[in-house]
């Protein structure tokens, strides 16, 4: 329960997001944290225009990280925590872990990061495809992992150095034929016979592995001693110990290290569960940025994976969604469109759509309902978005509500809105080194309608000549733009806030022919003038929509 409190909900605006859009979410997102005491976060869902930039750096305002997909990805995910192995333990002691966790699959870490994988498939290896009797020393093992493997005690010798000569040898024949095979350097196993022990020593064994806790004599144990050779006593049997034996041999020399199957927090399940089904692995690691190594993933953890939890602002239309929006579980839309093809929910959810000019109109209502006090950079940001939305009131969408709204908020941020609407559409107009693509899609909106796709673009500047400059730099691009967006027409709004007026530029079969009827133009009409025509929400798409629908 504690760790459902704990999970982040995303407050977003729409792809193409505009002052309204980013500064309702970041305080949405802070009012909803205090009025539930759930962390939400501000989100955007694209590149901020300059106007929305400009209004976060005169107010000492962070801009939001982005969100390009709702999808869910490995962090929404509970992994299996568990601890990484050194490359050096035994087999034996990856065994026991493996018991311990009820896991197939341990990590292999050397300071945190990823060296490799050990299976219960390779720790099979070691019974099933082991013939070779020198393989302790090729792996290099440790005399005190061998003694761990055969539930003995070091009796003399260090039983931190390694046995890296020799093969695993059992003494069973007599001193004579045991003369012939034992070489320096071997590991025997032996049992109680005095003169077994005696052979080992005498031929310079590298350890002697003694079984049933046989007595060694003090002669023996000294010549070892002085000879440098380990001597483990065991209580097993010679069997047994031989059996056990190859349990000692360090995970590095079996485990997967090469073309290992890992993924990244920030990888989308979808993704996940696709290479998963590809590869015999139960487990899969997950890694940090930096190769470290943070936890295990399995094929049944994904289906538990929890839908990221999300608060849309300013839209409810698919269409201008952050991408996965349908696997996402969205718990609120706040808006104040039209509603199109609305985002289907899993369950009922609070939606608010009022018919007013700005979504920050909505927020500050919801403050007050709810008895919040907001600070005065809140207010500024709510402020600020309003200016933009209405185009300082001139807006035909602009209600008395919002206005003073506007007006009370700025007192409490202590701004002046005339000088702060200047101050902003000359910061939103400056487009100088920006692309006609950037320029086309920084404030932009698509629609559809029966089976047509279409987009709007809009620019606003309180100088007529800016507008011109523009029109030049994004005209011969509208095309290009339209069939690179899949889209069956694009309008671009060249609007002039002095003069309430806006220039429309249309590409698309018919797009031209669909404005001039539905607007009662001239055939003839060279540049299309839309007089008192400001806004894309109240004016210009609900016009084209009934157009398209006739």
């Amino acid at each position: 329960m504690s760790k459902e409190k704990d999970r982040k909900i995303y407050v977003v605006g729409h792809k193409n997001p505009d002052t309204d859009s980013i500064c309702s979410a970041i305080v949405y997102a802070a009012v909803k944290t205090k009025m539930t005491g759930r962390p939400h976060e501000a989100r955007r869902a694209g590149q901020l225009n300059e106007e929305t930039q400009y209004v976060l750096e005169r107010f000492g305002v962070k801009q939001p990280k982005l969100l390009s997909d709702l999808r869910e990805q490995i962090q929404d995910v509970e992994l299996k925590e568990v601890e990484g192995l050194k490359s050096s333990v035994s087999i034996r002691t990856a065994w026991e872990k493996m018991r311990e966790y009820n896991i197939h699959t341990l990590p292999v870490t050397r300071d945190g990061k990823l060296e490799g994988v050990i299976t219960i498939g390779d720790i099979a290896k070691t019974y099933m495809d082991v013939y070779d009797s020198t393989i302790l020393s090729k792996a290099r093992t440790q005399y005190r992992n061998i003694a761990r493997a055969v539930d003995g005690e070091v009796v003399t010798g260090n039983e931190h150095s390694y046995l890296l000569k020799g093969k695993v040898a059992i003494a069973a024949s007599s001193r004579i034929l045991m003369s012939d095979f034992i070489d320096q350097d071997d590991l025997v196993i032996m049992g109680d016979r005095k003169d077994a022990q005696q052979c080992a020593v005498d031929r310079n064994a590298s350890c002697m592995v003694v079984c049933q806790n046989a007595p060694i004599s003090e002669r023996i144990i000294r010549q070892a001693e002085e000879k440098q050779i380990v001597i483990i006593r065991t209580p097993l049997d010679t069997f047994t110990a031989a059996q056990h034996i190859n349990q000692s041999i360090p995970v590095k020399y079996f485990m997967t290290r090469d073309s290992l199957v890992t993924f990244k927090m920030k990888d989308y399940v979808d993704d996940a569960r696709e290479v998963m089904a590809k590869k015999r692995f139960r487990d899969f690691p997950i890694v940090d940025n930096k190769g470290r190594f943070v936890g295990l993933i399995s094929r049944r953890r994904l289906l538990n994976a929890k839908k990221k939890q999300v608060i849309l602002v300013d839209h409810n239309e698919k269409s201008q969604a952050v991408e996965g929006i349908d696997e996402a579980d969205v718990l609120e839309i706040i808006d104040h469109h039209r509603l199109g093809q609305s985002i289907e929910t899993m369950g009922p959810v609070f939606f608010r759509n009022q018919p007013v000019g700005c979504t920050a109109t909505i927020v500050y209502q919801i403050c007050q309902e709810e008895r919040i006090q907001i600070e005065p950079v809140q207010a500024a940001l709510l402020c600020s978005a309003i200016i933009s939305d209405t185009l300082m009131f001139r807006s035909p969408t602009c209600t008395p509500l919002d206005e003073h709204t506007a007006r009370t908020l700025a007192q409490i941020a202590g701004i002046e809105i005339e000088s702060l609407a200047q101050d902003m559409f000359n910061a939103g107009s400056n487009l100088k080194g920006k692309s006609a693509e950037e320029i086309c899609f920084l404030d932009f909106k698509q629609f559809t309608v029966n089976e047509t796709v279409f987009g709007v673009g809009q620019v606003n500047s309180m100088s007529m000549e800016e507008l011109d400059e523009i029109k030049e730099i994004v005209e011969p691009h509208l095309e290009k733009a339209r069939r690179s967006h899949g889209l069956n027409m694009i309008f671009f709004m060249l609007t002039n806030i002095i003069t309430e007026s806006s220039e429309l530029l249309c590409r698309g079969p018919e797009a031209r022919e669909k404005i001039v009827n539905a607007y009662d133009l001239p055939d003839d009409t060279d540049r299309i003038m839309l007089k008192g025509v400001v806004s894309r929400k109240k004016q210009l798409v609900p016009t084209l929509v009934g157009a398209l629908q006739q």
